[in-house]
């Protein structure tokens, strides 16, 4: 109870001190000079801390079990293991918002110890912008989601954390992916700084370039800590579902890649500067909206923490307010040079600006498919689901010319290039790709024009982004990293949907299923008593198409608060393929449903995205070798 009164009246005294700072830097901005007033940076500090403080005491209240707290009492219970104590802080809807308004704080106070060179006027109106964005969740979390109400009579015990969320990748997954979306609200504050100060030029896309990159990086790995979660705790044998939240964590990582290229161009080349100052918006804006679908309980979803229509009425006059304020201040008061520089046909900047027109019609397809059940309902009053056959029917056409692009694009020149046609040793790898492509089909008994040109573009870029690390003079090497991961892992996608293979039956103890390639034995069932739940393990002795033997110990987990049961996957991964099977109780007699998955190149799309991540990571530790 201490703990909570702390954390409560820290978030009070942190909120005191975001308005303190308007009249501290409005003054600041009369006088002329670039160093940025002391105590705007202490007043910075102190709200950072007292968040960080009343962060940690709602840590502190969930290891306790003090459920006086109706956080705790809600996501809590005294036989939880302590590691999921500690993530279940911010495993809530109240809870992740203060980690949201812990990052909020963190990089806006980053920002201003590494910008010291730039523009004082650019820096503090940077600030300002996010201190109404800090303002705005300080007002949501205290009003509509306050994380230490309290509650009397106080409970002896709590309610438990959902099991599905007791996962170690999970535990990780949000803070990560927070990182992410939040990295997007420097990006917006900064552009509607620059726009106010008329500094959006090459030095200003220089320096945003890194939070881009640092935004961009957070995201692609929460996104993957996600799909790894999922495809192992949910028990659907995949890596990507287009779940209505799996796809809002898409569309701003889509606009940031965007973003990232299109940055490079307004660096080197002083162009798309309006271009650049959308897709910064955007992003951010992309971020609010997952944030309103999310907590509002208009999306359907295993991932959706809250079911409160107040909390996102909130959330969507707060984000109508940021894009009002945004619209505005572009529309009316952007400058743009009017200096305009020649642009040739083959040149680096089109392949950019055609990279980024793939990227929007994307973003725009995944955007179509998430929201437009949302309309349809309200509309119309009538419920569908959007799932992959639409995703697949509309993106997979304009994969192969965005694979072909990406062979050619990054190794044209800027400003103008004398691309050449006919050049042999490209056009044979791209014969022995769509040879390689007919005969990796021909194998498996299918053929197609367009299967065959799809995995051989794939297969063409994967070898072309492997040549480009030969190259003598090691030049954008975050750049050829990331997209030979990109490479690798459209690869081991289409690879994985062609090659994978899935057995679904009900069996008994004791009982042996015959199937194509093989056979499964159910040996038996064991019961084991854990901290906080019942495990049931079923032993299943697989024989494959090769003879071989293996072992899978799929698990049904019995959780006691609350009364939950959720299906365990065991997966056997090897360097090709993982084995994987799930089991679960059929009602009413003792027959176990299961499924049984063979998923080709699974390891190589969970590498290959972290290759594609750290790509970003080079850009910040190697120095370019010309």
């Amino acid at each position: 109870m201490l703990f909570s009164q702390l954390g409560y009246y820290s978030l009070i005294f942190a909120l005191i001190f975001s308005v303190i700072l308007i009249p501290t830097v409005h003054r600041d901005l009369k006088i002329v000079n670039n160093v940025i007033n002391p105590k705007i940076l202490t007043v910075v500090f102190l709200q950072l801390f007292l968040v960080l403080l009343s962060f940690i005491c709602l840590v502190i209240s969930f290891i306790n079990s003090d459920f006086s707290n109706e956080t705790v009492y809600n996501h809590s219970h005294t036989t939880k293991p302590l590691f999921y104590k500690i993530s279940g802080t911010w495993g809530n809807h109240e809870g992740s918002l203060l980690l949201c308004l812990l990052i909020l704080i963190l990089f806006i106070f980053i920002f201003l110890l590494t910008s010291k060179k730039e523009p004082k006027k650019y820096r503090i109106f940077t600030l300002l912008f996010q201190q109404i964005i800090i303002i705005g969740f300080f007002l949501f979390l205290l009003i509509t989601s306050n994380p230490f109400n309290y509650l009397f009579p106080i409970p002896t015990e709590g309610l438990g954390l959902n099991p599905i969320l007791q996962d170690p990748a999970l535990a990780i997954h949000p803070p990560i992916l927070y990182l992410g979306y939040i990295g997007s609200s420097i990006i917006f504050s900064s552009s509607l700084a620059a726009i106010t100060q008329n500094y959006v030029n090459n030095k200003w896309a220089k320096n945003l370039k890194n939070w881009v990159i640092v935004s961009w990086f957070f995201l692609t790995i929460g996104i993957m800590l996600g799909s790894i979660w999922a495809y192992y705790e949910l028990g659907w044998g995949g890596f990507w579902f287009w779940d209505p939240v799996e796809n809002i964590s898409l569309m701003p990582w889509l606009c940031l890649t965007a973003l990232i290229h299109s940055i490079i161009v307004l660096e080197k080349r002083s162009l798309l500067a309006s271009w650049t100052l959308i897709l910064s918006i955007t992003s951010f804006t992309l971020s609010m909206c997952g944030t309103f679908l999310v907590r509002s309980g208009i999306l359907n979803s295993v991932h959706t923490f809250a079911n409160d229509p107040k909390r996102g009425i909130f959330i969507l006059i707060f984000l109508f307010v940021l894009i009002l304020i945004a619209l505005f201040i572009f529309f009316v008061l952007y400058k743009p040079n009017k200096e305009q520089q020649k642009n040739f046909l083959f040149s680096k900047e089109t392949s950019i600006l055609l990279n980024n027109c793939f990227m929007m019609y994307f973003l725009s397809v995944v955007l179509v498919g998430t929201v437009y059940p949302i309309f349809l309902e309200v509309i119309a009053d009538e419920k569908i689901s959007v799932g992959p056959p639409f995703y697949t029917k509309l993106l997979i056409p304009f994969l192969i010319p965005f694979l072909i692009l990406m062979t050619i694009g990054p190794n044209t020149k800027w400003i103008k290039d004398n691309f050449n046609f006919i050049n042999v040793r490209l056009i044979l790898l791209f014969i022995i790709s769509i040879l390689l492509s007919y005969l990796i089909l021909r194998e498996i008994g299918l053929s197609g024009l367009f299967s065959t040109v799809l995995i051989g573009s794939a297969l063409y870029l994967f070898f072309i982004t492997v040549m480009d690390f030969f190259v003598k003079n090691q030049i954008n090497l975050s750049q050829k990293i990331s997209h030979f991961g990109f490479s690798l892992l459209v690869l081991s996608i289409i690879l994985n949907g062609i090659f994978s293979s899935e057995i679904i039956t009900n069996i008994k103890v004791g009982e042996k299923y015959d199937f194509k390639r093989g056979s499964i034995y159910f040996e038996k069932i064991n019961n084991f008593e854990k901290q906080n739940y019942i495990s049931i393990v079923g032993t299943f002795r697989i024989y494959d198409d090769n003879g071989k033997e293996i072992y899978l110990k799929p698990e049904l987990r019995i959780f006691n608060q609350p009364i939950m049961i959720t299906s365990e996957a065991d997966i056997k991964t090897s360097f090709y393929s993982d084995k994987f099977l799930v089991m679960n109780l059929v009602k009413g007699n003792d027959f176990y449903n299961i499924r049984y998955q063979t998923k080709p190149f699974m390891i190589w799309i969970w590498l290959s995205t972290i290759i594609l991540a750290s790509g970003g990571l080079v850009n910040f530790f190697y120095k370019k070798i010309k």
